[in-house]
């Protein structure tokens, strides 16, 4: 007799499974991945490493100046008076000052750069994979670094990459 329970409760949960509403599907995107192995993230990211690289550049030139600067006072200073050594000293200390702050500001500069860029790309290449969900009938995409466990086939990201560089190419138009 269990048996006979059994299968009536499997054919009713078989017969009303059909009924019942699927529930919506998710997909994942890896955004990083997305950026980093884009023809068009790739460019952005290259632009960007060539100004940090000439910044870089600057400030050990503007570095090795100032060493310069101050062996040459710290070589004068024992023929020297003392008060004008204190006042070029000062001098030079503001000047080193300034140059540091210059630097740090062109640092945010390029901080802020990088972040617009890659604002940029997101809002570009949004309509790309929003029509990736709505081609398989997802209702939501997520970001992978939000997702604990998933199966592979949700994943977008391949197919996003595809289609970025198809659609968009390196971004330059």
């Amino acid at each position: 007799m269990r048996i006979w329970t059994a299968i009536l409760i499997w054919l009713a949960a078989a017969v009303a499974a059909p009924a019942q509403e699927t529930p919506p599907q998710v997909l994942i995107i890896d955004s990083d991945r997305l950026y980093a192995e884009t023809l068009y993230g790739r460019r952005l990211e290259a632009e960007l490493a060539a100004e940090i690289s000439a910044v870089q550049d600057e400030n050990d030139r503007i570095a090795e100046t100032l060493r310069e600067e101050e062996l040459n006072l710290t070589d004068r200073r024992p023929d020297m008076d003392p008060e004008a050594f204190r006042e070029e000293a000062r001098a030079f200390d503001e000047k080193v000052q300034e140059v540091r702050t210059s630097r740090d500001a062109k640092a945010v500069e390029l901080q802020a750069k990088r972040a617009a860029a890659r604002a940029r790309f997101e809002e570009q290449v949004q309509g790309i994979v929003a029509n990736v969900m709505l081609e398989r009938g997802a209702v939501m995409v997520m970001e992978q670094r939000n997702v604990v466990l998933s199966v592979r086939t949700v994943n977008i990201t391949d197919d996003v990459i595809v289609r970025v560089d198809a659609q968009l190419g390196d971004g330059s138009q």
